[in-house]
């Protein structure tokens, strides 16, 4: 056996160091340096899963032919997979503690059973006796379920020969641990060689093997990360906890697409799966309100639309306050700073707070026009016309800039039945006959233009219907 050393290993780049300190020397990140033993590899380590015959081809000899996909019977994960789960594949879940990875496996090996496919659920955080009862409690039908409750590997790769499952499940990879590895379990040795046995055992064996993996404190997945280069699949399992839904989101497919996401309803029973996004984030909106707008947002080739809120209040303190919630924080700042240099407004004695309703995250610069327009429309105390979508990339100029995937957004503001739509002036040309007909869409240059078309400002009027908002919750409305 090689002889082992003690030292230090970087859970990002995965160098080994004899000594700790507080950034790695090679990738310069701080604070990843754990204490780990190092194994150099042995030759004949990995020899019993090496093919009998394996020799370079020339590509356009080789028969390349599609992989045999397995249905999960649950529509948005298939589509999030790019048609299924491929049979053999090695996927990785993370997410924060009690976001829901347990309940989606679950769910998922239910699916499988459901097909007369047997599936082995390793439950190395659960005792059996926790694990069904989950499974009871979700209704989940179990007849070619197994639950093995064991954090040992060589005995779970005993349990699968003896079962030869069609699917394997492992909760999770940071628990289990190898035996013959002096380090501890979670360590970035025992978690690389965890994964490396998982991708084993799925590619030799033709066994679909889903790991689930705990994140950071700063949302990262915990461990080497050449745990994400091993597998085939990423899935990042996102939500807030005090909200009801979740976002299953794809960030690596080596089978399918990295832009698509699942949208679930946590409940009593389990994950539901959300197959209108712009319903279900727009049914508790309240119409004619200072201070919220209606964007459409684009995640992989979907399209859905979700609110964005704002309240602007004077401030009683010297310091004003500036916080948002589901978007960028400097983001806003800009914003802010645009609205005071290019328009006129003055935020030096109010407070900003803006917020995704739904517990959604924005990350794209096409919902730019849509928060600078919900700030200014609290700040006015005037409501922008309930049936208008805003889309358009905002400039440090006060210009705005043309978006991508344009139909794909009016598309769904016209399926929701939306009647208006403020967009970048770039984007009007050649838009088709089925959009314009049920959509007044106003094409603008400047934050300017995109305010004189749905807020009176200094004595101006609108060209889009608004509803005057005072504080006591009376209305009047004005229109051109």
């Amino acid at each position: 056996m090689s002889k082992q050393k003690l030292g230090y290993s970087c859970s990002s780049c995965n160098s080994f160091f004899s000594k700790w300190s507080g950034i790695c020397p090679k990738c310069q990140e701080w604070n990843t340096l754990q204490e780990d033993v190092y194994i150099p590899p042995e030759k004949t380590r990995f020899e019993s899963h090496r093919p009998n015959e394996n020799r370079p081809e020339l590509i356009h000899e080789i028969k390349a032919e599609e992989k045999e996909r397995v249905q999960t019977n649950i529509q948005v994960v298939d589509r999030l997979l790019g048609g299924g789960v491929v049979e053999g594949s090695l996927i990785l879940v993370g997410g924060d503690p009690g976001i829901g990875k347990s309940t989606l496996m679950l769910q998922l090996a239910e699916s499988f059973s459901v097909q007369k496919k047997t599936v082995l659920y390793i439950s190395g955080e659960e005792s059996k006796e926790q694990a069904a009862m989950r499974a009871k409690r979700l209704g989940i039908r179990t007849d070619k379920i197994y639950i093995f409750s064991e954090t040992l590997f060589s005995e779970i790769k005993k349990a699968v020969d003896l079962i030869k499952p069609d699917l394997l499940i492992i909760d999770s990879v940071q628990i289990v641990y190898k035996g013959d590895l002096p380090s501890l379990p979670g360590s970035v040795t025992q978690v690389k060689e965890i994964a490396m046995e998982a991708m084993h055992i799925a590619k030799g064996q033709k066994i679909t093997t889903f790991l689930i993996g705990h994140v950071t404190k700063s949302g990262e997945l915990a461990g080497p990360r050449v745990l994400e280069h091993i597998v085939d699949t990423v899935l990042d399992f996102e939500g807030d906890r005090e909200h009801g839904y979740r976002i299953l989101r794809s960030t690596k497919n080596r089978f399918g697409p990295t832009d698509e996401i699942a949208l679930f309803q946590m409940g009593a029973k389990g994950l539901k799966e959300v197959l209108n996004p712009s319903e279900a984030f727009l049914k508790e909106r309240i119409r004619d309100i200072a201070g919220s707008v209606i964007i459409p947002t684009m995640e992989g080739s979907s399209a859905f639309l979700v609110e964005v809120q704002a309240l602007v209040a004077p401030t009683n303190f010297s310091t004003s306050s500036r916080k948002s919630t589901g978007l960028d924080q400097n983001r806003m700042s800009l914003l802010l700073a645009v609205l005071e240099k290019r328009v006129g407004y003055a935020f030096q004695s109010v407070d900003v707070f803006v917020s995704v309703a739904g517990g959604m995250k924005i990350t794209e610069p096409a919902a730019d026009l849509g928060i600078l327009l919900s700030i200014a429309s609290s700040f006015s105390k005037r409501a922008i016309n309930a049936d208008t979508i805003v889309i358009g990339e905002v400039g440090l100029t006060g210009e705005v800039r043309s978006v991508s995937r344009i139909e794909s957004r009016l598309k769904e503001a016209v399926h929701m039945g939306f009647r208006y739509a403020v967009i970048p002036k770039k984007n009007m040309l050649g838009l088709s006959d089925s959009i314009t007909k049920h959509l007044t869409i106003y094409g603008v240059e400047l934050v300017e233009e995109a305010i004189g078309q749905l807020l009176s400002r200094k004595g101006g009027t609108s060209t889009i219907q608004t509803k005057k908002v005072d504080y006591a919750g009376t209305t009047s409305t004005t229109s051109t």
